[in-house]
């Protein structure tokens, strides 16, 4: 099973900070979180969040083995 981190905001919609899901694919576990809470798979859709699987920022749909971290990082901001 993939485990899954949320940060910031994302982790306040969705009332918790780590979880695992089985899912071979972003995209796949994407869905899954959607389809068990909707206001957060549409948060994780937003342009400025970030995907970091296994600790490197990544773009576009991955490939997931049982020992992946997944973390879905919010906008930034600061100064």
């Amino acid at each position: 099973m993939a485990r899954v981190l949320l940060f910031g905001r994302l982790a306040d919609l969705a009332g918790w900070r780590e979880r695992q899901f089985e899912a071979d694919s972003l995209v796949a576990l994407q869905t899954l979180v959607a389809a068990a809470d909707p206001d957060l798979g549409e948060a994780l859709r937003g342009p400025s969040v970030q995907v970091a699987l296994d600790k490197v920022l990544v773009r576009g749909d991955r490939t997931l083995s049982n020992d992946s971290e997944v973390a879905f990082l919010p906008p930034m901001s600061g100064g």
